[in-house]
């Protein structure tokens, strides 16, 4: 199996490395953007088979270190047998 898991500043946390982006591509000419957050992408591989308990596993595993829950989300997906599952 293999979570999928991406993490971003909460809308209301300041995100100066998206703001860095957006201004960085408004001067390429990119002046559609409006907004940019930049976050984090994982990937976990998991042995087993049971997707219930891996997705009881990967959320404790962002709770306790790969996000910080007072200022970032996150959301994950499990694969298992080459199919995606939110």
């Amino acid at each position: 199996m293999i979570a999928r898991i991406v993490v971003t500043p909460k809308p209301v946390v300041n995100d100066p490395q998206g703001i860095t982006v957006r201004q960085g591509l408004a001067t390429l000419g990119f002046r559609e953007v409006s907004n940019v957050r930049v976050g984090k992408y994982i990937e976990v591989s998991l042995e087993g088979n049971n997707e219930h308990e891996a997705r009881q596993r990967v959320e404790a595993m962002c709770k306790q270190l790969l996000a910080n829950h007072v200022i970032e989300d996150y959301r994950f997906e499990i694969e298992m047998d080459g199919h995606h599952r939110l």
